[in-house]
C-alpha cells in the first residue's frame, strides 16, 4: 500500500476517534498533520519567512472543521481543501497589509520630508517620533530614517525579525493615528 494511502487510511481513522474523544489519536494526527502540512505549504510556497504563521493557521481551521468530516469520505481532499483555502486567505491579508503598510510608510515620509504641497504634511517628526512607544519610535528610526533592512533592524534591537515588522506596522499605524488627530483638532 503505498504511504498516501496508508497516510489517509490512517489520519481518516485517527480523525474518526478524535471526533468521538480520543484525544491521544487528536494529538497524533494534528502531529502528523503539521508536517504534511508544513511540507505542503512549502512545496506552494516554497521557503517563506511567513511559512510557519500559515502552517498554524491551516491547523486551526482544521480543528475549527473537524466537526465537519465525514469518515465515509476521503480524508485527505477535506484536509487539502481547508489547507489551500486558508493558504489563500493569508497570503490576501498579508497582501493588503502590505498595502497598507506602504501607504502608512508614504504618509510618514511625507511628515519626514514635508517638501511636498500639503502645507498640513509639515509636522516635526522628530515631535511625531516623541509621541510614540519607544519600542515603535525605535522601529521607525531605524527602518524608515535609518534606512536599514527589517532584519538589520532586528538585529540591532536585539529582537527576531518577525517582531521588528510588528513594531513597525504598529509605529506605523499609532504615527497614522496621531496625525489624523492633528489634522481634525484645530
Amino acid at each position: 500500500m503505498p504511504a498516501r494511502e496508508e497516510d489517509e487510511k490512517r489520519w481518516s481513522q485517527w480523525m474518526a476517534r478524535a471526533n468521538q474523544g480520543d484525544a491521544e489519536a487528536y494529538r497524533a494526527l494534528m502531529k502528523e498533520l503539521g508536517q504534511a502540512v508544513e511540507a505542503f505549504v512549502r512545496s506552494q510556497l516554497g521557503p517563506a519567512g511567513f511559512l510557519e504563521d500559515c502552517v498554524q493557521e491551516s491547523l486551526l481551521a482544521v480543528h475549527r472543521a473537524r466537526a465537519t468530516y465525514d469518515p465515509q469520505r476521503p480524508f485527505r481532499p477535506w484536509l487539502f481543501t481547508i489547507v489551500r483555502h486558508k493558504t489563500i486567505d493569508f497570503l490576501r491579508r498579508r497582501g493588503t497589509r502590505a498595502k497598507e503598510q506602504a501607504e502608512e510608510a508614504s504618509r510618514l515620509e511625507a511628515v519626514a520630508d514635508p517638501s511636498g504641497a500639503d502645507p498640513s504634511a509639515s509636522i516635526d517628526a522628530g515631535a511625531l517620533l516623541d509621541r510614540l512607544e519607544p519600542d515603535q519610535r525605535e522601529a521607525l528610526a531605524l527602518t524608515k530614517l535609518g534606512g536599514y533592512s527589517l532584519a538589520e533592524a532586528a538585529a540591532r534591537a536585539g529582537c527576531s525579525e518577525s517582531a521588528m515588522k510588528t513594531r513597525v506596522h504598529r509605529a506605523l499605524r499609532a504615527a497614522r493615528r496621531l496625525l489624523e488627530r492633528e489634522e481634525t483638532d484645530p
